[in-house]
């Protein structure tokens, strides 16, 4: 077999994703906030655009402007001189005519009313800590361990390798730990549950010794609701068992929860969807998203009678195209978004009328389908998007989702089902707990919905709701 070079030309057609293409796929997928700061950054950088200010309120500010240079006054008409102002005695005796201040009035203001931000766990107890605490060398222990607690106000952190960073024994650093317990929130720098729950029971002005004891010993037991092998351990009642096990279900397993860092995400939706005369409309939310245009003064530059460099003018164009086409990227942003959020309301209109008992399956294909786009430009679309609903604020994501056999018509939406695992759960009597063999049960015979075991399971899961082992209350 011969290997020889020649030419050939072949016609084929491929898609070249260019700068100006992957802006446009990437302004679909921004948020409502992220597209705000995109359109302010883009204006920064591109002399071109400017945000467009309303002709209405221009015209209204040239005629007021207008009507004020116009009226005759007497000092224009020569009919009078305005009198001469003091204004160094006027501000003085603007000064003197204000209420002194009560200097003790001051110390109402607290500290806390100043914050700008919500005080975090590590601060409370550092500012303990430099309250009660005199000895240096003790804070700058107590400070290391405060800077390894956890959101929970766990130390996570080995005792030992705290120690020997320090270069301090480690009697000192357990003698630090003591101290950072003694603090509030109660329990805080515990280094497992176990100790979380008796530091807060030791804190207690009474003696639990029961209580204490359960904790020391039988924490397993108590998951698994096994109080009479707790009392024949202990040797007590069992209805000493049952006080005891109460007091310690009042305990909190996570006492720096109340202290988190982490800072509130504020939500506004990106579409609305308004029932107005009986019918769902569209619209999408535009307050704080400036209007763009390409500035006037560089159309002018563009024109032929404008004398430019060569340089210039390349520099315009360039700007120029790109400018036209970030406008053109947010118009077709937002059509897309009135379209998809159209498809929304002819496909889940029962949904948005009656609640989440009329949702149905729906899955990106039969959208993009719909509105003739592909999958991936609707999966964009949709991504870190929220609309304001008849039934609540939602992500445009949440209306995505598989479908669950039924035996008695088509499917029932996922999201459905997980509704009805939580209302049975919230409703069953805690003395008898329902099982999740029970749940699918109760599912086949009342609403026709086929699932697994294991599928009640991960919505149970998902719910945060324990086991009916963990649920039962004796």
């Amino acid at each position: 077999m011969a290997f020889e070079a020649k030419l050939s030309l072949r016609q084929m057609q491929k898609m070249v994703m260019t700068p100006m293409l992957q802006q446009a796929i990437n302004l679909l997928q921004l948020s409502r906030m992220e597209m705000l700061q995109a359109v302010r950054q883009e204006v920064e950088a591109n002399p071109v655009l400017e945000e467009m200010i309303e002709e209405t309120e221009e015209l209204d500010d040239l005629s007021a402007l207008k009507s004020v240079a116009e009226e005759p006054t007497a000092e224009r008409n020569g009919e009078g001189q305005t009198e001469e102002i003091d204004w160094e005695s006027y501000l003085q005796d603007g000064a003197d005519y204000r209420p002194s201040i009560q200097y003790e009035s001051v110390d109402r203001f607290e500290r806390e009313s100043l914050l700008t931000k919500p005080g975090t766990l590590q601060d409370h107890l550092l500012f303990q800590l430099h309250l009660t605490v005199i000895d240096q060398d003790l804070v700058r222990l107590g400070g290391l361990i405060i800077g390894e607690l956890d959101d929970n106000g766990y130390l996570r952190s080995s005792i030992d390798g705290l120690a020997s960073l320090a270069g301090v024994s480690l009697e000192a650093m357990e003698s630090a730990l003591r101290v950072i317990q003694g603090f509030d929130p109660a329990g805080v720098g515990a280094r497992d549950l176990q100790e979380c729950l008796l530091v807060q029971l030791r804190m207690r002005p009474e003696e639990h010794a029961v209580a204490e004891a359960i904790v020391s010993g039988h924490l397993h037991d108590v998951e698994r609701h096994r109080f009479g092998k707790i009392t024949a351990a202990l040797g007590v009642s069992l209805r000493e068992v049952q006080g005891a096990v109460a007091l310690i279900a009042s305990l909190e397993p996570k006492p720096g929860k109340n202290y988190s860092s982490e800072e509130p995400q504020y939500i506004t939706a990106d579409v609305y969807i308004l029932k107005l005369d009986g019918q769902l409309v569209v619209t999408l939310n535009e307050d704080g998203l400036p209007r763009l245009r390409v500035s006037r003064y560089y159309r002018e530059i563009m024109s032929k009678q404008a004398p430019t460099s060569r340089e210039a003018r390349g520099y315009v164009e360039e700007k120029m195209r790109s400018a036209l086409w970030f406008i053109r990227s947010i118009e077709q942003r937002k059509r897309t978004l009135v379209k998809v959020a159209e498809s929304l309301v002819k496909y889940q209109r029962d949904f948005f009328e009656h609640g989440i008992s009329r949702l149905k399956p729906l899955t990106l294909r039969e959208v993009a389908d719909d509105i003739s786009m592909h999958e991936s430009t609707v999966s964009r679309v949709t991504t870190s998007k929220y609309v304001q609903t008849p039934q609540g604020l939602f992500g445009l994501k949440y209306f995505f989702h598989c479908g669950v056999p039924s035996t008695v018509g088509e499917a029932v939406s996922s999201r459905k089902v997980k509704d009805m695992v939580h209302r049975y759960l919230t409703k069953e009597d805690s003395r008898k707990p329902l099982s999740d063999q029970k749940i699918v049960e109760m599912l086949a015979r009342v609403h026709g919905v086929e699932i697994a075991r294991r599928t009640v399971a991960k919505y149970r899961g998902q719910l945060k709701i324990p086991s009916s082992n963990q649920r039962r209350y004796v």
